[in-house]
C-alpha cells in the first residue's frame, strides 16, 4: 500500500482544518513496518543451516569442503528470505507484532516531540502496515479528559478504510474525529500556534 501526492495533500488539508479549531496538535505517521530490528531471521537461518551438513552426509557423498560451502550458501539464502518484511512479520505471534508496533508508536510520540507541549494536548495517529496495527496516542491532559472509547471509534473507522486499501481516507476520518474531540477540550485561541508542518510522516 502507498499514498499518492494527492493523498498527501488531502491529509495535509485535513490536519490544517482540524487544527484550525483547536490549540491541540495532530501528528500522523505511516510506517511500512515496525519490525526493522529482530534477531528471528538470523536465528531461524542459522538453525536451518546447521542441519544442512547432516542432511548432505546422510543423502549424498559430497566432500566436506563442498558441504561447508552449501551450508554458508543456505544460510545466506535463508537469511535474505526470512528478512523480507512480510515473511519476518508472518513468523511472529500476533501479540509480539502488536507489542513491537506499539513500541514503535511510543518512539514516534517521543521523537516527534508531541509530549513536550505545555498544555499536553498533542495526539499521534500511528499506522504500521506490515503489522496491521493502528493506534491513537493522546498526551496526558487529553487522555484525562477523553475516554478511550472515543479514540477506539476513530481507530475502528481508520482500520475499516484501510482494509479496503483507502489509507488516506482512513487517516482523514481519524483526523476529523480527533480534531472534533480536541476542539471540545482545547479550543483554538488567539495565541495558539502550530509547532509542526501539516503533513503525514512516512517511515
Amino acid at each position: 500500500m502507498s499514498i499518492s501526492n494527492e493523498d498527501h495533500e488531502r491529509i495535509a488539508i485535513a490536519i490544517h482544518s482540524a487544527e484550525a479549531k483547536t490549540s491541540g496538535e495532530i501528528v500522523c505517521v505511516l510506517a511500512r513496518t515496525s519490525t526493522h530490528t529482530t534477531a528471528l531471521p538470523i536465528f531461524i537461518s542459522a538453525v536451518a543451516a546447521l542441519a544442512v551438513p547432516w542432511l548432505l552426509v546422510t543423502f549424498t557423498e559430497m566432500t566436506v569442503h563442498r558441504m561447508l560451502s552449501m551450508q554458508i550458501l543456505a544460510f545466506i539464502v535463508l537469511l535474505i528470505f526470512f528478512s523480507l518484511s512480510r515473511v519476518r512479520v508472518a513468523l511472529m505471534p500476533p501479540k509480539v507484532r502488536r507489542a513491537i508496533a506499539h513500541h514503535a508508536a511510543l518512539e514516534q510520540f517521543k521523537s516527534r516531540g508531541i509530549g513536550r507541549r505545555k498544555d499536553r494536548s498533542g495526539i499521534l495517529i500511528f499506522v504500521s502496515l506490515a503489522e496491521r496495527y493502528a493506534r491513537i496516542i493522546a498526551d496526558d491532559e487529553i487522555a484525562a479528559r477523553v475516554p478511550q472509547s472515543k479514540w477506539q471509534a476513530a481507530i475502528d473507522a481508520l482500520v475499516s478504510h484501510m482494509r479496503d486499501g483507502r489509507i488516506a481516507d482512513g487517516f482523514i476520518t481519524a483526523i476529523n474525529a480527533c480534531g472534533n474531540e480536541l476542539a471540545q477540550h482545547f479550543p483554538r485561541t488567539a495565541t495558539s500556534k502550530d509547532a509542526r508542518p501539516d503533513r503525514i510522516y512516512l517511515i
